[in-house]
C-alpha cells in the first residue's frame, strides 16, 4: 500500500482517469475521523471505500492525481 497516496488523498488530492471518468477522493467532512470513507465515482456510480481500499483501487487502475469535473483539483 502507498502510505504516499494516503496522505495525499487525506490532504484532498484527487486521484482519477479523465478518459474512464472514475476518481477516487476523500471528502472534506471526512478529514480527521476515526475511520475515514473516500469516493470512488464512475459514470454508472457513487459508492464509499475505506481509505485502504482507495489506495488500492489507485495502485491497482494506476490513477493519477487529476481535476474533477466538477470539484476541481481538491475535494475541498
Amino acid at each position: 500500500m502507498s502510505h504516499i497516496h494516503k496522505e495525499h488523498l487525506q490532504a484532498g488530492y484527487i486521484f482519477g482517469d479523465a478518459v474512464n471518468q472514475e476518481y477516487i477522493y476523500l471528502p472534506s467532512g471526512e478529514v480527521g475521523t476515526e475511520h475515514p470513507l473516500a469516493v470512488l465515482e464512475t459514470p454508472t456510480k457513487r459508492e464509499d471505500i475505506t481509505l485502504d481500499e482507495a489506495v488500492h483501487m489507485i495502485d491497482t487502475l494506476t490513477l493519477k492525481r487529476c481535476s474533477h469535473p466538477t470539484l476541481g483539483k481538491k475535494s475541498f
